[in-house]
């Protein structure tokens, strides 16, 4: 199994600590952020994590290197020289994404909760299809990217960016897991 986990931002809103380290590495519960996803992944059977960076790479590469052995997992850097945005770090890292058939992980670097990486993993090999997308409940929609969906099957109907007219509570959660098939969609500009 694999990860890839989006840690390109600045983390502007996290200053003034993240003028001297990345976000991902900002302590939270008394660890870097991006150690709470890390371990989750490894206890969930991940062996492989990719950090798709850009800025502060050097230190995020140094820190992470350090938990290689300890966590008995492989963790490579994917620098981004300029940002892409989300599916292009994905694209960026589709040769260590590609390398089996096997589904892999993907997270934002700023989503800390009881990953529910096991269960994911059974609900998408269950259902057969290319990808899953956690999502969870808020009470102000507004704020976030809606997502639309039938929920019956639970297909995707749509993303709404911040609605101003209620469309759904349900938001995307920035977990994912996806079949390395559904990367040849990927077109890189």
């Amino acid at each position: 199994m694999k990860a890839l986990i989006l840690v390109g931002g600045y983390g502007t809103r996290l200053r003034p600590l993240t003028l001297s380290k990345p976000k991902p590495l900002v302590e939270f519960c008394n660890k870097p952020m991006v150690m709470h996803q890390v371990e989750a992944l490894a206890e969930a059977g991940v062996k492989h994590i990719i950090l798709a960076v850009s800025y502060r790479a050097e230190m995020l590469e140094k820190a992470m290197k350090q938990q290689e052995n300890r966590l008995g997992i492989t963790i490579t850097i994917s620098q981004e020289k300029e940002p892409l945005g989300t599916a292009g770090p994905l694209a960026l890292a589709r040769d260590h994404l590609t390398v089996d058939e096997e589904p892999f992980f993907v997270l934002n670097s700023d989503v800390v909760c009881d990953f529910p990486f096991k269960q994911m993993l059974k609900f998408h090999r269950d259902h057969g299809k290319e990808g899953t997308i956690v999502v969870t409940k808020v009470e102000e929609p507004s704020k976030y990217g809606v997502v639309v969906y039938d929920a019956k099957t639970g297909r995707i109907d749509k993303f709404v960016e911040k609605p101003q007219v209620y469309v759904s509570n349900k938001i995307n959660a920035g977990l994912y897991i996806f079949n390395p098939k559904m990367l040849s969609r990927i077109e890189v500009r």
